[in-house]
């Protein structure tokens, strides 16, 4: 992924693309969004927290 553009990801987008590439490893639901919510907090610009929730709720609408 290019730099500028993981930087210019939005929280929503980065959820999407992570459950997008975890889901391709083989991983189920539960142990994708425990990941991401995981992941989240390490980004450069941290989201306020998220609830796994929330978080299903970008995935699926």
């Amino acid at each position: 992924m290019d730099v500028l553009a993981y930087f210019d990801e939005t929280t929503e987008e980065c959820v999407r693309r992570r459950h997008r590439e975890l889901q391709a490893q083989g991983l189920g639901n539960a142990e994708i969004f425990a990941r991401i919510a995981e992941e989240l907090p390490r980004r450069a610009v941290a989201p306020p927290a998220l609830s796994l929730r929330q978080l299903r709720r970008i995935v699926y609408g």
